[in-house]
C-alpha cells in the first residue's frame, strides 16, 4: 500500500466535508494541485464509501459555489489503492487570474491560495491586484475600435523612414497593431494618425494657483510623436535661465531640469490611460505640474514604480516611442526625477498620477526682476515676422522654410533671414541635418 504525504500540491482528506470549496479556490489561486479524498492526515488510505453520492457533492461544489465557474479546470477520477477506492481531484491552475467561494465573494474569507501544505487568506491588496486583472487589459488601445474611420500616417512614416525603416502600407498597419481583430482602426492608431480630435493642452496659469489662466496653447489633435516633439520644444523654450559671468567658464542656471521635465511627459503619455482623457501639463508661477490618469498600471507597486521598473499601461505606444528613440527601455525615467527632486514630487493615487517639478527658487526670482525690462526688449529687438516663425516653430519644430512662408504670407528667402536674425539673437539652434533635422527654440519672445 502506497504511503501518501501531504504537499504544497497535494492535500489529504479523510472524508468529503464543505471546506472543499476552499481547498479547491485555493489550488486555483496558486499553481494547481491534487486532493485525495479518503486518505487521512497521515498518509493512510481508508477509501470512500458513498463514492456516487460525493462525486455529486463535489460536482455541486466545482458549479455552484466558486466564482469564476473552474469545471474546465479540474478533473475528478477513482483510484484504486490496497483494494479501497479513492476519489482524486486534479486541479489545473486556474485560467483566470482570481477566483473565489461564491458566498464570500472576493473578499479575504472568500479568497485562498495555497502556500505550503495549507491554505491562507488573500490580503485584500492581493485581491485588488487579481481582481483588477480580469477586466484591465494592458493592450486595450489595441481593440478599442477607433471613434474615426479615415485615417492617414504620413507624419508617423515620416518619423519611421528618418530612423532607417522602410515599411509599405500594409506592413506598416501590421506591425505597429494599428488595426482591431475585426479590420477597423483602433485607438492607438486614432493616436497616431495625422488628424484626430484627441487634445493635448499646455497652460500658462499667472500665480500659484488656477485661478487665472494666462495662456492655453493645443498641441494636440494630430499624430501623438509630433504633438510630443511640439511641447518638447514648448518646454526648451519656457525653461529660463540665469548667466553667472564673475566665473570662467560662465555658468548658466536654469528654472527647471529638462531631462527630469522630459521623462516625466514621456511617462504621462506611454503611461496614461487614454479612454479616460489626455495627459495635462501646467505651467504655475513656481511649478510645473505633469498629470496623466489611471493610477499605477494594475500589478505595479509604488516600490517599483519609483525603483524605475518599467511595466507600461500602453505597451504598443511604448515599443513606438522606444523606436524612434524617444524613450528608453532602462527604467532610467523615474529615478532620474527622484535623484534631483526626491519621491516627494510624485502624488500617486488610484485614478491619477501628478508630478510637480519645483522652480529654482534662485533662477525664479532673479528673472522675475528681470521679467519688464526682458519683456520690453524682446518685443524691441524682433520683427514680426521673427516673432511668427518662433511662434509656429514652437507649434511645430520640423516646419520648414516654404511651410513658414506660406504659413505667414511672405517670401522663403524672408524666413531663410529671419532663421539667420533668429540664430544670431540667441533665439533658434538648429538640431540635426537641413534635410532631416528640426528647430530648437531657445526662448520666446512671449515670456
Amino acid at each position: 500500500m502506497r504511503k501518501y504525504v501531504e504537499s504544497e500540491s497535494l492535500e489529504l482528506k479523510e472524508k468529503y466535508t464543505d471546506s472543499i470549496a476552499r481547498e479547491i479556490v485555493s489550488f486555483l489561486n496558486s499553481h494547481g494541485g491534487t486532493i485525495l479524498i479518503g486518505v487521512k492526515d497521515n498518509g493512510e488510505v481508508i477509501g470512500v464509501d458513498k463514492i456516487d453520492e460525493t462525486l455529486r457533492k463535489i460536482s455541486d461544489v466545482i458549479t455552484t459555489k466558486i466564482e469564476p465557474n473552474p469545471q474546465d479546470e479540474i478533473i475528478s477520477e477513482l483510484k484504486f489503492d490496497d483494494g479501497k477506492t479513492i476519489i482524486a481531484l486534479k486541479i489545473n491552475k486556474g485560467s483566470k487570474n482570481i477566483y473565489c467561494q461564491k458566498k464570500y465573494g472576493f473578499s479575504s474569507s472568500g479568497c485562498s491560495i495555497r502556500i505550503g501544505t495549507t491554505c491562507k487568506e488573500m490580503t485584500p491588496e492581493q485581491i485588488k491586484i487579481r481582481y483588477e486583472k480580469n477586466f484591465v487589459d494592458t493592450e486595450y488601445m489595441l481593440k478599442k475600435r477607433s471613434g474615426l474611420l479615415d485615417l492617414s500616417f504620413r507624419e508617423l512614416k515620416i518619423y519611421y523612414t528618418e530612423k532607417g525603416y522602410h515599411l509599405d502600407d500594409k506592413s506598416f498597419i501590421t506591425n505597429l497593431n494599428l488595426k482591431t481583430p475585426d479590420g477597423n482602426y483602433n485607438l492607438l492608431a486614432e493616436l497616431l494618425a495625422d488628424n484626430n480630435n484627441i487634445p493635448l493642452i499646455f497652460v500658462k496659469f499667472q500665480g500659484s494657483n488656477k485661478a487665472s489662466i494666462s495662456e492655453r496653447s493645443d498641441y494636440g489633435n494630430g499624430c501623438l510623436v509630433t504633438s510630443y516633439e511640439k511641447l518638447k520644444n514648448r518646454l526648451h523654450a519656457e525653461n529660463r535661465n540665469v548667466s553667472d559671468t564673475t566665473v570662467r567658464p560662465r555658468k548658466d542656471s536654469y528654472l527647471y531640469d529638462f531631462d527630469s521635465v522630459n521623462e516625466a511627459v514621456i511617462n504621462a503619455l506611454v503611461h496614461n490611460d487614454w479612454t479616460i482623457t489626455e495627459p495635462q501639463i501646467s505651467m504655475f508661477q513656481d511649478r510645473l505640474e505633469i498629470l496623466s490618469h489611471g493610477g499605477l498600471p494594475s500589478g505595479m507597486s509604488k516600490k517599483s514604480f519609483f525603483e524605475g521598473i518599467s511595466k507600461p499601461r500602453n505597451t504598443t505606444l511604448m515599443r513606438i516611442f522606444l523606436t524612434l528613440g524617444l524613450a528608453e527601455h532602462t527604467g532610467h525615467g523615474i529615478p532620474t526625477i527622484i535623484n534631483r527632486y526626491g519621491k516627494d514630487v510624485f502624488e500617486i493615487e488610484d485614478k491619477y498620477i501628478r508630478c510637480t517639478i519645483p522652480f529654482d527658487l534662485q533662477v525664479l526670482s532673479q528673472i522675475t526682476k528681470e521679467n519688464v525690462g526682458l519683456d520690453v526688449g524682446l518685443s524691441v529687438g524682433l520683427s514680426k515676422t521673427e516673432k511668427s516663425v518662433i511662434q509656429l516653430l514652437i507649434e511645430n519644430p520640423r516646419y520648414n522654410a516654404e511651410e513658414l512662408a506660406k504659413r505667414i504670407g511672405v517670401t522663403k528667402r524672408t524666413i531663410e533671414r529671419s532663421y539667420a536674425s533668429l540664430q544670431q539673437k540667441g533665439f533658434l539652434e538648429r538640431i540635426g541635418s537641413k534635410r532631416d533635422g528640426s528647430w530648437l527654440v531657445i526662448k520666446s519672445q512671449n515670456r
